[in-house]
């Protein structure tokens, strides 16, 4: 894998990453769940509890694979796996499966299930379903239509609550959830969701500058300025972007903070947390890349931040598969990264 180039004309990683994806969605087994067990007869297999989400080692990697792989499907309507893909969604989101889903995430008792990550890819997936247009699509979005109101009210009921960001490069990261559930909220037009993750996003971070960059950490798989950066563009209007983003990065041609342009070294692909840099290496290149659009072409910083997403790449593009650690993830940050 050594072709950067943008993904919708490159189909031979379209198929790669859709290969990959459909060997683990069904793979239950080694599974690590986020379980609250409230009685006896909640001791499960994985299956039982997530009739659709059950594979990829754990749930919410599985949502983003469904989610990759609903991508694909609408990117690349010639794709050689496009009927294994539309077999997999007709079998798995049905009314049924998605009640149980939905029966355990609406659970009082299991309100921080998956909070915030997990919530904003399955919004994300269920917005990609709503994307595509064809009979079947929409027949897919509105199935997974309910569990989805169970995260979006998830959000609704957590967010007043949350006094402050959380800034973390793992799953707990708030500006990547508020990233991924815009989507969901524009694609639906659930005004009352998207006008309140803009809120918190603004609550949060406008007054951010000269960010520090104190990354990576040791498990690491998002960059918490970076994805900050992503948020607010989505957030602010274009003017107001770029002038919060010249204070918040106001060194960025001369490629400082250094840590943001230096590419996470990953010491081992077996270990699943270590393995979490080479996501770091991939999500700073799907945000160097969106970002980069935003500035004006004789802004030298468009420049600077294309080169430090090649760079990233090339670090991490050809590890997405080769151990399951990795590979029952990575790809959907790599599907990010080449199509930003």
């Amino acid at each position: 894998m050594s072709d950067h180039s943008t993904l919708r004309n490159n189909l031979v990683y379209a198929s790669k990453f859709a290969s990959v994806a459909l060997s683990h969605v069904t793979r239950e087994y080694p599974n690590k769940l986020d379980h609250v067990l409230l009685s006896a007869d909640d001791a499960k297999r994985p299956r039982a509890l997530h009739p659709i989400f059950y594979g990829s080692f754990d749930w919410h990697s599985c949502v983003h694979g469904y989610w990759l792989l609903a991508r694909l499907y609408r990117e690349f309507p010639n794709l050689q796996q496009a009927g294994h893909i539309r077999a997999l969604l007709n079998e798995h989101l049905t009314a049924d499966n998605v009640a149980v889903e939905t029966e355990y995430a609406a659970h009082p008792s299991r309100a921080g299930f998956e909070r915030p990550y997990g919530w904003a890819w399955l919004l994300k997936l269920c917005a990609e379903l709503r994307l595509n247009e064809s009979e079947e699509g929409q027949r897919w979005a509105t199935t997974l239509k309910p569990l989805a109101e169970v995260f979006a009210q998830r959000f609704i009921d957590f967010l007043p609550t949350a006094t402050y960001a959380i800034r973390s490069g793992t799953h707990s990261n708030t500006a990547f959830a508020v990233t991924l559930g815009l989507e969901y909220a524009d694609a639906f037009g659930d005004h009352e969701l998207g006008n309140m993750l803009r809120a918190a996003a603004r609550r949060w971070y406008v007054n951010d500058k000269n960010a520090p960059a104190w990354e990576p950490s040791g498990d690491d798989f998002l960059s918490s300025t970076l994805v900050e950066a992503e948020c607010m563009r989505r957030v602010f209007t274009p003017a107001e972007f770029r002038d919060w983003f010249a204070a918040f990065l106001p060194n960025l041609t001369s490629r400082e903070p250094a840590a943001l342009f230096t590419p996470a070294i990953v010491s081992d692909r077996t270990d699943g947390k270590i393995a979490h840099l080479d996501g770091l290496n991939l999500s700073r290149a799907w945000c160097w890349r969106a970002l980069s659009a935003q500035l004006p072409p004789e802004n030298d910083g468009g420049a600077v931040m294309q080169s430090a997403a090649d760079a990233h790449l090339r670090a991490s593009l050809m590890h997405v598969t080769g151990d399951y650690m990795g590979e029952h993830w990575l790809a959907t940050y790599a599907l990010l990264a080449l199509e930003a």
